[in-house]
């Protein structure tokens, strides 16, 4: 659900929990997000092609990732909260079956700029797939 109403920047404080979000790994989240990036790698949407790389199954890409952690910051922050920064870095991958549950934290404040940092993973089954920090600014 996403949240109707924006955090005030002077609502927000370091130490804040955002809250949990498990995203549903599913074939069709995979291959719809590397259609929808334009990613044709096929690791990402044939089976077969991404058995014979050494993977089990298709994988996610880093562009859905990236779509996912905007996704699950915004939730939190709202529509007009604007992203300043975003820095990611992939670990684990993320296969179908697999459920990926984030978490995140406000880790810093800057009163002079309106901005606030939050600090984010996204962990499955096999460890953390995605963690980093967005920079928001807030109105």
């Amino acid at each position: 659900m996403t949240s109707k109403k924006t955090k005030a920047f002077d609502e927000v404080r370091p130490g804040e929990a955002l809250p949990e979000l498990a995203v549903p790994i599913t074939v069709q989240l995979i291959t719809a997000g590397a259609i929808a990036t334009r990613d044709y790698f096929p690791g990402h949407h044939d089976k077969d092609a991404a058995r014979e790389l050494g993977s089990p199954h298709v994988f996610m890409n880093i562009l859905t990732t990236s779509g996912l952690v905007q996704r699950y910051v915004e939730e939190w922050a709202g529509p007009a909260a604007r992203f300043a920064d975003l820095k990611i870095k992939l670990g684990a991958p993320n296969y179908p079956g697999d459920t990926m549950t984030f978490s995140g934290e406000v880790t810093a404040q800057d009163a002079a700029s309106r901005t606030v940092q939050v600090t984010l993973k996204g962990k499955n089954s096999m460890g953390n797939h995605v963690t980093g920090t967005a920079t928001l600014v807030l109105p």
